[in-house]
């Protein structure tokens, strides 16, 4: 068992939120008491159903229940979001703690999940950090296939295409079709294909507009439910200034490298470094794991990127709550020289309060100018992640 490291509280009601396969269920079945929860699993067609149908199914299992029990585990709440309703009642007038997973934020915002606010904590499961898997990390292996539980557990690269393509497959058919979250599949189909080749760019809502066939604000909408089914995070470009974030394109990035590499249809070609691809599939691998380990950690790290006109950029910049900005470039290269630093170290002075970096594939901790470059893992940590 893989040891995570969010901590979450059992001895209060919960939502944790994580895309679909980054084993939500299995790590609840082993931190709530076994003998003492009862589980409502609403992935059941036939459990789901009967909840639509009597939401007050809710009521009668509680009432059986709740004097044997301690915990209700109810997964994929978003299938249901009426039972918010009464979840928030059982909350205010019994001793029961609820743990409730969901992988469709957008579902439960338009099902009431604000009524819990203040009475149920929020916590966040990512696939794995190289954290997490500690000396079974394997940075080739990361950067091809990602870090999804199942992933790892297959052997054959047969068999991990196969689950992958399947993944996105499922998700197209059960998150957005079946959701009704958007009213045609096929333009969003085209859309999650060029999003998974543009991944990592700033968004370019008018090109993407042209190739889908559909408005500026459907591509936004698109962007918005990709992130809202956390299957990836919209990182907006830096300004001293909050307000004037707001003028400037944002990126995006999928959330797993497996997941964006099936998206594109590579899934089948090896990722080989001192190519393009491998430096992208590492700057990705990177800025995912700064999200998963900022979310582990309750740090409330701020991240954005920084591009200038004259096309000089930063690749991303962490706002740390009482440290200085840390202003980051990030290379898979394994030698680092003074060349690969040169918007750092221009644009770094007039960023106020910031420290530079370098996380990179070089196994040698070095400084050039005013930019410390330390290997990768190293790196994270050093910036207090």
């Amino acid at each position: 068992m893989v040891n995570r490291l969010s901590k979450i509280l059992t001895s209060h009601s919960f939502f944790l939120f994580g895309a679909r396969g980054t084993g939500k269920t299995y790590w609840l079945e082993q931190i709530l008491p076994k003998d003492s929860t009862h589980t409502i699993n609403l992935l059941d067609p036939l459990e789901a159903e009967k909840f639509l149908l009597d939401p007050s199914e809710l009521t009668k299992r509680i009432e059986q229940i709740k004097n044997t029990h301690s915990h209700v585990f109810i997964d994929e709440i978003q299938k249901v979001p009426k039972l918010l309703d009464l979840v928030h009642h059982f909350i205010e007038k019994t001793d029961l703690i609820f743990a409730l997973t969901g992988s469709s934020a957008r579902k439960l915002k338009r099902g009431g999940a604000n009524l819990l606010a203040g009475r149920a904590f929020t916590y966040y499961l990512y696939p794995y950090s190289h954290q997490e898997l500690g000396t079974d990390f394997n940075l080739q292996s990361a950067l091809r296939w990602g870090t999804l539980p199942k992933v790892l557990e297959l052997q054959s690269e047969e068999e991990k295409q196969l689950y992958l393509r399947s993944y996105v497959n499922t998700y197209v058919k059960e998150e957005i079709a079946e959701e009704q979250v958007v009213r045609k599949l096929d333009p969003f189909r085209k859309f999650l294909q060029i999003a998974s080749q543009t991944s990592g760019t700033i968004i370019n809502f008018s090109n993407i507009s042209k190739d889908t066939g559909v408005s500026i604000p459907t591509v936004q909408t698109y962007f918005q439910i990709l992130e809202e089914t956390l299957l990836g995070t919209i990182i907006p470009p830096f300004h001293e200034s909050v307000r004037k974030r707001q003028f400037e394109n944002p990126r995006f990035y999928f959330f797993d490298n497996g997941v964006r590499r099936a998206l594109d249809r590579t899934i089948s070609v090896d990722v080989i470094p001192q190519t393009s691809s491998y430096g992208n599939a590492f700057e990705h691998f990177i800025i995912n794991e700064v999200i998963k380990l900022n979310a582990a950690k309750n740090l409330d790290f701020e991240l954005s990127y920084l591009r200038t006109y004259g096309d000089a950029e930063i690749d991303l910049i962490i706002e740390r709550p009482g440290k200085k900005k840390a202003l980051i470039e990030i290379k898979s290269k394994t030698h680092i020289t003074e060349e690969d630093l040169r918007h750092l170290q221009s644009l770094g002075p007039d960023i106020s309060n910031s420290e530079s970096f370098c996380l990179s594939c070089d196994p040698n901790e070095k400084r050039i100018g005013s930019v410390t470059c330390l290997p990768w893992d190293v790196g994270l940590r050093e910036i207090g992640l």
